[in-house]
């Protein structure tokens, strides 16, 4: 695994003439929005003009996004052609998502499916997960396994099956084991940095171009519990 390092603090996790995957931090915002604050889409621009020399207008697409308190792979399209055959691959879920999240419940089973229906409140930007599908709510399932132990909490693997908005925080709110630092989802405290331990740790897809299969793994923070892993 390449990892390029700029002023900016980016860490590019793979990068080729069509696409660039970076590493997000807590704190990052994949896209512009009402806060105003710069987005990680910017930034890459940025790594590219700058190491590229180009003169013109950098072309970037999003294709896909996390949400500001996680961290882990974000692929961008350099160009208009991966970018269309990228959005048609998530949007047809052509992709295998892994990601690892920290609990402090251990869940009832080691291993296990979940299946809820996911509802939406727009006005407070969150979700609920209900075990049986009520108005406007969305399938939504994962499996997940219990794969360490540590002092006073349990690593996750999340295997993702849907992409509904903010389903895995809300799926193990629903079994009473909220990520930490989830305040949102029932943890009962914040972390210091402001984010939660999720992590997008492993993504699988086929190129846009080459067509050759991708699996990409982004490094945990540095941080002490993801540390212990």
């Amino acid at each position: 695994m390449k990892e390029i390092s700029n002023k900016n603090n980016l860490q590019v996790l793979h990068e080729d003439n069509h696409i660039i995957v970076v590493n997000k931090r807590v704190g990052d915002i994949v896209q512009g929005d009402k806060t105003g604050d710069k987005p990680l889409s910017e930034v890459v621009k940025e790594y590219i003009k700058e190491k590229y020399s180009k003169p013109a207008e950098v072309f970037l697409g999003v294709v896909h996004r996390l949400d500001r308190p996680t961290t882990g792979i974000v692929v961008f399209a350099r160009t208009s052609k991966a970018l269309t055959r990228l959005n048609e691959l998530f949007k047809n879920r052509e992709t295998q998502k892994t990601y690892w999240a920290i609990v402090k419940n251990k869940p009832a089973n080691p291993t296990d499916k979940l299946v809820h229906y996911i509802k939406r409140n727009e006005k407070n930007n969150t979700s609920k997960a209900h075990i049986k599908e009520v108005p406007d709510s969305k399938l939504a399932s994962l499996d997940y396994t219990v794969f360490k132990e540590l002092n006073n909490y349990f690593a996750l693997e999340i295997n993702l099956h849907t992409g509904r908005h903010h389903q895995i925080r809300a799926q193990l709110s629903a079994i009473g084991s909220p990520i930490k630092g989830d305040l949102k989802y029932g943890f009962d405290r914040s972390n210091p940095d402001g984010g939660i331990h999720l992590h997008a740790r492993k993504l699988v897809f086929i190129h846009p171009v080459t067509k050759d299969v991708l699996s990409i793994t982004a490094p945990v923070p540095n941080e002490v519990i993801w540390n212990a892993l």
